[in-house]
């Protein structure tokens, strides 16, 4: 092969071999990388843990306006030594003699509580409820938050790799330069400055190359954080950046987000829970019902006494007693006049809740339309930048042809050359960037709108 067609081939080379990708067995995809985070990611769990707290929540409200039911077998004794008293008849006092009695009881019993009317309690519960519809807004909130993250993670090591095989062919040509001009410097074609002007490409291109290979390293140890795994277990990547480019209008991505976004829906949610807690605690001012009562089955009661009257033996009786049943029940209005402090307290921290609920809430809601404008010029951005990208890439192609035409007919030099490998590279290395930011904005837009 000539020398111009071993220039012409490895420009050439270069231009071919920067976006090709290693044959792997079903390379791990962003899509499958998103539902391993979804399952596993510590975003996640906690959110799953607060759908668990704010149930419990829930069935506590329950408890306070469901009833109370208690079953219960018992057995009880009672003993009373010596017991003295007088009684009044008409203007003589007659006074009882010491007795001693025991006396033992036994038998099943149902007991059973109902704040039939507590309008507090009530309250509780709906903030209850709101409190549990936040919390599973939070969650998905935490879901498009992961997938986003997962997925900006994922096109950052993909782009790694791109990066690095951009080096490794630069520094493939670099030392296939070094060692043509080495050649020509030792039958005086070239001069000294050039051999150490390719030896410094080489020796830059060695270092890129190593910097590259790290930053896979470091990209898929981020990722694997993301994916709650291990490195190891990450196993080969899918590498794909290609993205077609698409019209968005804002006026319907800013509709969508205002109907999809949990974080706003789950504020909503927050917010309601917070003027449903304010109101339970100035409830507690008012009245309230409760409905008790008892039910013993087959009680059985037995008693021994004994009487000592004075100058007398001790006159000692017993008996027992029994029933199929004994029913009681109580209707009462209760009004808790003052409890130290601890109502105003309760109305204080839900008035505080409420404050920073509706701060949130309206942040969330001022915000958005900022957020989707800025998420459209980015996505706009990135999509400008990649068509810059491809047309420097191709430029840079051309101009390497060029100039190596022109170093194999003696009419440039190889600083020239140099050059425009250089250019290249950074060229092929900036179209790398430009595709990731643009599946980097994809990401940002599904999240802005709301989804996964």
């Amino acid at each position: 092969m000539s020398r111009p067609q071993r220039f012409t081939a490895s420009g050439l080379c270069l231009a071919g071999l920067l976006w090709a990708a290693g044959a792997a067995s079903q390379p791990l995809t962003v899509d499958r990388a998103v539902a391993i985070a979804l399952e596993k990611n510590s975003q996640i769990i906690n959110a799953v843990a607060g759908v668990l707290d704010a149930n419990g929540n829930v069935y506590g409200a329950y408890s306070g306006v469901l009833p109370h039911v208690s079953a219960n077998w018992s057995r009880s004794a009672t003993q009373n030594v010596q017991g003295r008293g007088s009684q009044i008849v008409s203007t003589v006092v007659i006074s009882a003699p010491p007795t001693d009695n025991v006396s033992y009881a036994m038998g099943p019993a149902l007991t059973g509580s109902w704040s039939i009317l507590d309008l507090a309690n009530l309250k509780a519960l709906g903030a209850a409820r709101s409190g549990l519809k936040a919390s599973k807004l939070s969650q998905q909130a935490a879901r498009t938050a992961v997938a986003f993250n997962t997925r900006q993670q994922f096109y950052l090591t993909a782009s790694a790799y791109h990066l690095a095989w951009v080096s490794d062919v630069a520094l493939r040509l670099a030392r296939d330069n070094e060692r043509r001009v080495r050649a020509l410097f030792e039958v005086g074609s070239v001069s000294k400055s050039d051999l150490l002007s390719a030896q410094v490409q080489t020796s830059n291109s060695q270092l890129d190359s190593l910097t590259a290979h790290q930053a896979i390293v470091n990209q898929r140890i981020a990722l694997a954080e993301v994916l709650a795994m291990k490195e190891s277990q990450l196993g080969d990547v899918d590498t794909v950046l290609t993205a077609e480019p698409q019209e968005y209008n804002e006026p319907d991505l800013l509709a969508e987000a205002q109907r999809n976004r949990p974080d706003l829906l789950a504020a909503e949610a927050n917010l309601s829970a917070a003027h449903s807690s304010v109101t339970s605690a100035k409830f507690l001012r008012l009245p309230y019902v409760t409905l008790s009562g008892s039910a013993q089955f087959n009680p059985q009661r037995t008693f021994n006494q004994k009487q000592f009257p004075p100058a007398l033996a001790p006159v000692e009786t017993s008996g027992r007693s029994d029933a199929d049943r004994v029913l009681s029940g109580t209707l009462a209005v209760n009004w808790d006049l003052f409890l130290g402090g601890s109502t105003e307290s309760r109305i204080a921290s839900a008035r505080a809740a409420l404050l920073r609920a509706e701060d949130s809430r309206d942040a969330l809601r001022r915000n958005l339309e900022a957020e989707i404008h800025q998420a459209l010029l980015q996505y706009r951005e990135a999509t400008e930048r990649l068509n810059v990208a491809n047309s420097a890439f191709a430029s840079a192609v051309e101009n390497l042809k060029l100039t190596q035409q022109k170093y194999n007919v003696g009419s440039t030099t190889i600083l020239d050359l140099n050059t425009a490998q250089v250019n290249l590279t950074r060229a092929a290395a900036d179209r790398v960037s430009a595709q990731a930011g643009i599946r980097t904005a994809e990401a940002q837009l599904i999240r802005v709108r709301g989804r996964e």
